[in-house]
């Protein structure tokens, strides 16, 4: 786990983030369990309750599944599914901005393919 606690965004959004990311990564495998919401709290020095929120943002969403008396485990399918939500969020926050911004400054299509491909 790293270091996290960004200004402006919530901090159990925060930590359903960086579950996430392990999850993309691969930190956290599917059927892996995840830490513990006192584990959550003692590493990030938050409280309890604000972990299980993040935490249960991602139950809420099936990306963790939780076994009674044992722990949240990752689901299946959760990491497939959180690409899909990245690859939108991608597409709405970058590509749609990116397509109005081209098209007030009148820069064309082959013209910003172009600018993608020096950059890439």
């Amino acid at each position: 786990m790293t270091n996290l606690i960004e200004d402006g965004k919530p901090i159990f959004q925060q930590i359903a983030e960086r579950i996430e990311d392990d999850i993309i990564e691969g930190t956290l495998p599917e059927e892996s369990q995840v830490p513990s919401t006192n584990q959550f709290a003692a590493f990030y020095q938050i409280n309890p309750a604000t972990a299980a929120k993040g935490v249960n943002l991602l139950v809420e969403q099936g990306i963790l599944y939780k076994k009674r008396g044992i722990g949240m485990f990752v689901a299946t399918g959760a990491r497939q599914a959180l690409i899909d939500k990245r690859k939108e969020q991608f597409f709405e926050q970058y590509v749609v901005t990116m397509l109005s911004e081209a098209s007030k400054l009148d820069i064309g299509r082959e013209e910003l393919i172009e600018m993608i491909r020096k950059k890439g």
